[in-house]
């Protein structure tokens, strides 16, 4: 029998009484012996992460404030949970420890993590087995990336467990303080210690019962995919499909062990299954998914020959560089050449002086910005062999009315993507949906 590794999200420990169901499952299934767990999420609309918490509890800290209202509430929803499973795990004397830690000036990563700390502790002491913090298994370089002995350091140490609990978003750098990975982390952990304890399957637990082809919120009919490839699975992520962070795909997928998302409230539903492309069973579907990610800011430069010009697509990058600015795509011409960026990198840097830098690194003849920009993106293996696929799109986009800004599509045919004003978003996504599943 393999082993089986399985992650709970926040809303599936969102309280006591949830994570007793979490509790069954995992009890249901004696191949699910490593349990990965996130902090306590959102128990109704209009509720507050834990997480959140303890991001302002951070900020707090930072100004030098001592006794924090937030922490409070903190405080108040985990003894609420200690309550609720009717078990005394000593919840009050760690949160003790922990309030001091961070008006001591523990720090901010220090501080995000301790919510998963907590449900880690929660959930190993319902389970009655052991918990391994993710801080003695989970190594980062200094340059804030996975160390690869990770993977050997966490061997090591859950052979000696049967089962355990290790909680997700965090490990330690080499400084030897507390480092979270990027929000919705906690999916890596669970990849990383399935890759560790050579799993046969991943499963990830939320509040959806698989990946859909498109967000139900948008089409509400969305199909539910039965089985799709890592690649295709990181394209829609990126692109805002959030099931599962797009990061926690190359742990599995270097050691080829299948992904399976579940539904924590309908734990009969079968779920979708994320596999190697070489071993997915297409369902006859052109078209796998769309998935849409708003507010980009386009960058069109226009020079004549262009393509004659070396170190041109250089120096403009150049630029981006010099201010931290990662760029999405490049879409190019002879003499034309666009650069799309995420808003979140000009909060703090002037578009203005960017394209003022660009000018005088490559001085081109025209130099416009769009800004306001969704991309849409429309993936499937299936695309590459089926004739007609993007003159099928853009009909549907022109029946619709809808103004497309930008295309790009990679080399590979996985994916075609298409620029359009922020509020031609939603539309745009459903004008796709009905010209390829109905």
């Amino acid at each position: 029998m393999g082993i089986k590794v399985c992650k709970f999200g926040g809303t599936s420990m969102a309280d006591g009484n949830i994570i007793r169901s979490v509790a069954k499952i995992v009890n249901s299934d004696e191949a699910r012996r490593y349990v990965v767990v996130s902090a306590p999420g959102k128990r109704f609309s209009g509720d507050i992460k834990v997480t959140d918490l303890l991001y302002e509890c951070s900020d707090e800290a930072a100004t030098g404030m001592k006794r924090s209202e937030v922490f409070s509430k903190i405080r108040t929803r985990f003894l609420s949970i200690e309550k609720e499973i009717g078990m005394d795990i000593g919840l009050e004397a760690m949160l003790d420890e922990i309030e001091w830690n961070i008006v001591s000036g523990a720090g901010k990563d220090y501080c995000a993590s301790r919510g998963e700390y907590l449900s880690g502790r929660i959930m190993a002491a319902v389970l009655g087995i052991p918990f391994v913090d993710a801080a003695d298994v989970i190594q980062f370089k200094a340059d804030g990336s996975l160390d690869e002995s990770t993977y050997s350091l966490m061997a090591s140490v859950l052979k000696k467990y049967p089962k355990a609990v290790i909680p997700g978003f965090y490990g330690k750098g080499v400084d030897g303080k507390i480092k979270t990975f990027s929000r919705g982390g906690s999916d890596i952990t669970g990849a990383i210690v399935a890759r560790a304890v050579k799993a046969s399957l991943y499963e990830n637990w939320t509040d959806v019962s698989g990946f859909f082809a498109c967000d139900p919120k948008i089409v509400p009919s969305a199909k539910c995919i039965k089985e799709l490839s890592y690649q295709e699975l990181r394209e829609l992520s990126y692109m805002g499909a959030n099931v599962l962070h797009s990061d926690s795909i190359f742990p599995v997928k270097a050691a080829g062990i299948p992904i399976r998302i579940r539904n924590t409230f309908r734990p009969q539903d079968e779920g979708t299954l994320i596999v190697d492309s070489d071993v997915r069973n297409p369902e006859g579907n052109v078209v796998t998914g769309i998935a849409g990610k708003k507010d980009f800011t386009v960058i069109l430069l226009e020079k004549s020959m262009m393509n004659a010009e070396v170190g041109f697509a250089a120096n403009v990058l150049k630029v981006l560089c010099h201010h931290g600015i990662s760029f999405e795509h490049l879409p190019s011409g002879i003499d034309t050449m666009s650069v799309v960026i995420e808003n979140k990198y000009l909060e703090e840097v002037s578009l203005d002086d960017i394209l003022q830098e660009i000018r005088d690194a490559v001085h081109p003849d025209y130099i416009h910005t769009r800004e306001s920009v969704a991309l849409v993106a429309t993936v499937g293996h299936g695309m590459a062999e089926s004739v007609g696929t993007s003159g099928r799109l853009f009909k549907a986009l022109s029946d619709a009315e809808i103004n497309v800004i930008m295309i790009d599509q990679g080399s590979s045919e996985l994916n075609i993507i298409v620029g359009v004003d922020n509020e031609d978003c939603a539309a745009c996504i459903r004008a796709i949906y009905r010209e390829f599943f109905g």
